[in-house]
């Protein structure tokens, strides 16, 4: 009817004045220098704006683990984590993860942060994920736990440093044995290795292909190359 084709028209136009006013913002301003940004229309703004690259993935639900794993990364991760999943638990979180590792305690935190969220975490190795890396990509939910296909995958044991008298470095060494059986039951439960295998394997930098890591139980799936 004529009243259902004039509704039909005034949305296309709504939709296309929207996109214009974007091409239009994009095309008339510069990007800043510095970290990458894109523009982004904010819900309830009349026009984009320029926001950090990261941030804009963020809001697609896609998180990144790329830099040493400290205090700082590790409680933006964990906060994003829970702000996505209370926003919507129906869709799915995916932490892309190139990294040498980091605190034994961070890695820990965000471990505990992703099963702890009622979202789904897919985990994706791109790069590398050494030491406490390699355990955060281990915990991603079983059957998407995911490397690229030239990725490499490294488990070691945690590592102490304490200095002072001997009774406090004897502490630090009874809590790093601790820290460490637990690390090596979580890292068994999660590739179905046995306890000796993870011990021996974490007494020396362990390092393994794509592949490697998902034979190892590491990983469930390499991504292929499909370009060539």
């Amino acid at each position: 009817n004529i009243f259902s084709k004039k509704r039909f028209f005034v949305d296309h136009i709504r939709c296309f004045s929207v996109f214009f006013s974007e091409q239009l913002f994009i095309h008339n301003t510069i990007m800043p220098i510095g970290v990458p940004k894109v523009a982004y229309r904010l819900p309830g703004e009349p026009t984009p704006q320029w926001v950090d690259l990261y941030n804009r993935l963020y809001r697609e639900r896609v998180l990144f683990l790329g830099s040493e794993l400290d205090d700082e990364l590790a409680n933006q991760l964990v906060g994003i984590m829970l702000f996505l999943s209370a926003e919507d638990e129906s869709k799915r979180l995916y932490v892309y993860i190139n990294s040498p590792g980091g605190s034994v305690t961070c890695g820990i935190a965000v471990y505990d942060a992703m099963c702890h969220v009622n979202a789904g975490v897919t985990t994706i190795c791109v790069g590398i994920a050494a030491s406490m890396a390699s355990f955060v990509l281990a915990g991603g939910d079983k059957g998407n736990r995911i490397a690229l296909s030239h990725s490499r995958i490294m488990l070691h044991q945690p590592q102490g440093g304490s200095q002072g008298q001997a009774s406090e470095v004897t502490a630090e060494a009874e809590e790093v044995m601790r820290i460490r059986r637990q690390v090596g039951q979580i890292y068994s439960e999660r590739t179905g290795q046995t306890l000796s295998t993870i011990a021996r394997d974490m007494d020396r930098d362990r390092f393994m292909s794509a592949w490697e890591a998902k034979e190892y139980g590491l990983v469930d799936q390499v991504a292929r190359n499909n370009r060539y």
